[in-house]
């Protein structure tokens, strides 16, 4: 039995050179990821993740090679796994897919391309998240609002959101506490933030003292 029999075709420079850039490279991805992340979903452990993700990869198709059985093999064999994790934000999915590009483009070999395209895709999003790209120019906010059942609650609030907001939806009636409260739902924008605790104070002297809820900030934050 040879060295290449042991080994399948792929020397041992091939597999410190794939098992070191794809870690190399997905590693740098991850810090992409810390530096421009937002919000308060941030995990360490899908930092981990997208590093393996990408050695892991890297070394599939290091396996897989140019054959088509083994690459049908494989398919089968990961068909049976189940993800039972929630991907919380979309732009993870983005990076999940970036390091499994990554890691395909250096287990088939094509180094250059794989340093090129991580560079280049690192900086279009620092670039992004820097200029803070597509950002709306006017925020909006969740409030909720509860009143009782007998109150017309479809006009009741007209004239405070005329003067506080720029924008006003009702998005939602429920009824909540067992039918004794209504509670409305709207999407609003303020026109003044520093008006916030006044423009509750007049909601809370209409609604009967209430409970009253604005949630600011729910683009970048989990709820």
């Amino acid at each position: 039995m040879t060295w290449q029999d042991l080994t399948g075709g792929v020397t041992a420079l091939d597999i410190a050179l794939v098992m070191s850039l794809s870690f190399v490279l997905s590693a740098f991805i991850g810090w992409i990821y810390k530096i421009t992340h937002r919000g308060s979903s941030y995990t360490q452990s899908f930092v981990f993740t997208l590093v393996i993700n990408g050695m892991v990869v890297a070394l599939l198709m290091l396996i897989i090679g140019s054959s088509i059985a083994r690459a049908f093999s494989l398919v089968g064999a990961l068909s049976i796994i189940r993800f039972r994790n929630a991907v919380k934000e979309s732009r993870d999915v983005g990076f999940i897919f970036f390091t499994m590009a990554i890691g395909m483009a250096i287990g088939t070999k094509s180094y250059l391309l794989a340093i090129t395209a991580a560079i280049i895709i690192s900086l279009v999003i620092v670039l992004m998240t820097r200029l803070n790209w597509f950002a709306r120019e006017v925020s909006t906010q969740i409030l909720r609002v509860e009143v009782p059942p007998e109150m017309p609650y479809d006009s009741l609030f007209d004239t405070l959101l005329l003067k506080y907001t720029s924008s006003s939806e009702l998005i939602s009636v429920d009824s909540v506490h067992n039918g004794m409260l209504t509670e409305l739902t709207y999407s609003i924008g303020l026109k003044k933030p520093s008006q916030i605790q006044e423009f509750l104070s007049e909601i809370k002297r209409l609604n009967g003292n209430n409970k009253v809820t604005l949630i600011t900030g729910y683009n970048t934050t989990d709820l």
